[in-house]
């Protein structure tokens, strides 16, 4: 019976050691899988920033050339109003002349 006791003892220490070489082997596993997650994480992240600034960028240049294009519309209608003001005194400079003339001969 002693023998027997002892070959279960035996086993059961073998069994232990077993346990504790997988809990080793388990604990190296998840260090490992941790790193790589971290690894596949870290450019997951850099991807997303590339992907957020070209998109940025994107939007910036198509504001930028929307503003530019309002930008010379309104300098085009400005220019215009400046010519037709222009051309209203012009065509009614020699009336004023007259008018500011004969007011100051009058007076």
């Amino acid at each position: 019976m002693s023998q027997k006791v002892d070959g279960i003892i035996g086993s059961l220490s073998e069994l232990e050691s077993d346990i504790d070489s997988v809990n080793l082997s388990l604990a190296e596993m998840k260090k490992s899988l941790n790193s790589i997650a971290q690894r596949e994480i870290d450019s997951l992240l850099e991807q997303t920033k590339k992907m957020a600034n070209s998109e940025a960028e994107s939007m910036i240049s198509e504001a930028k050339s929307k503003a530019e294009s309002e930008s010379q519309k309104i300098t085009q209608d400005g220019e215009a109003k400046v010519a037709e003001i222009q051309q209203k005194i012009d065509s009614n400079f020699d009336s004023a002349v007259d008018n500011a003339v004969s007011t100051i001969l009058k007076s």
